[in-house]
């Protein structure tokens, strides 16, 4: 990248160098037009056309020094006007408004007493010369204005746009990590109670034990399952294809917990779960989900009531709620403690709250999401 900027400024310099021979070429002849010189006259005009033209390559160094340097020049000198217009377009672009400012106004000195010639001798030609020049200086620092202002339009975008990628990418790594929470901690919950029931009750039926056995390979055959598809949402540029959880979908789910030996007493009171907007469905799976998980981790004898109600215009309201405390847990399940944080990160994103705490001897999770009706 480096050598590529350095080989373009070359060829931009170059190119202004080109300009500068060439104008200088096309004008000669109309500078010194009705203009008497003397040898000495010839020789010095010479000397700085010859002297100005590689000059501009000094221009990113000493834009300001050689600015001036040509502007003083160029009130005895009749062949320094295109190096001149380059030196004042570097300053406008490379320098602070303020700088230019300076520059210009001193560049731009002279005019008004070229203004009042013009009018008090309209046919002097060297006075409309100088009205042509003092155009051309004005145009080229305007075009230097022009360039900076646009370079710091487009560096001002570019940060904004990489802003915006990294809150996205931020944005994208929450999200998934809500994903993962809700999901793996729902299944690894169930396999470590049921491992745990083994463990301190080594001499169980051997039906009881071939149960737990089952529950606990198809839950971690399912968590397996559930890594892999956020594992391939990682690696896809997009989600196409990976099924999210809907409201209806919660029977499944309070089946499921049932399964593992869970009194889960699910009152679905939506009259058509089916219809439920799909952001808010999805919140609210994950939500008793999560609060499923965190009855089995914390009491794991206690019965659970999820409460699901509302529907058009009403929002979507949905309460899980069982006793602080219901036995002992017959294992200890490692929590990250983030899941209550990213349920309510995920109500909040969906347009939603969320509360929980405890009421009297139970615990709630309450939670309202927006159905537009």
């Amino acid at each position: 990248m480096r050598r590529l900027r350095f080989r373009r400024d070359w060829l931009v310099d170059l190119g202004l160098f080109v300009f500068v021979v060439g104008f200088s070429l096309v004008l000669a002849d109309g500078a010194v037009s009705g203009h008497e010189r003397s040898p000495a006259q010839v020789a010095f005009d010479d000397i700085t056309w010859l002297l100005s033209c590689p000059a501009v390559f000094l221009r990113r160094r000493w834009p300001v020094q050689l600015a001036l340097a040509l502007l003083v020049t160029g009130a005895f000198a009749h062949f320094v006007t295109a190096a001149t217009m380059v030196a004042l377009f570097t300053v406008a672009v490379h320098r602070p408004p303020r700088v230019t400012t300076w520059v210009g106004g001193l560049a731009l000195a002279p005019l008004p007493v070229v203004i009042a010639r013009q009018v008090a001798e309209p046919e002097v030609l060297s006075a409309t010369r100088s009205l042509v020049y003092f155009v051309l200086i004005a145009a080229s620092i305007g075009w230097g204005l022009f360039v900076r202002s646009r370079r710091q339009l487009v560096l001002s975008l570019r940060e904004q746009a990489e802003r915006a990628a990294a809150e996205a990418r931020r944005q994208a790594r929450e999200d998934i990590a809500r994903e993962m929470h809700d999901v793996l901690a729902h299944r690894l919950s169930l396999l470590s109670v049921h491992a745990g029931a083994l463990e301190f009750n080594p001499g169980a039926p051997p039906e009881e034990v071939r149960r737990a056995a089952g529950v606990i390979r198809d839950s971690a055959h399912q968590a397996l399952e559930d890594l892999r598809e956020v594992i391939q949402v990682l690696r896809a540029p997009d989600d196409a294809g990976r099924p999210q959880p809907v409201l209806a979908d919660l029977e499944l789910l309070a089946a499921e917990s049932r399964t593992a030996g869970m009194r889960v007493d699910l009152r679905q009171r939506v009259a058509d779960p089916g219809t439920a907007p799909p952001v808010a469905g999805r919140t609210a799976y994950r939500i008793v989900q999560e609060g499923l998980t965190n009855a089995r981790k914390h009491a794991p004898d206690a019965p659970v009531t999820v409460t699901v109600s509302g529907g058009p215009g009403d929002g979507l309201t949905v309460e899980v709620r069982n006793p602080a405390l219901g036995g002992s847990p017959t294992a200890v399940v490692p929590g990250a403690g983030q899941g209550l944080i990213g349920l309510s990160e995920r109500a909040s994103l969906a347009g939603g709250r969320l509360q929980h705490g405890l009421a009297r001897e139970d615990f709630h999770l309450t939670a309202w999401l927006p159905w537009p009706g």
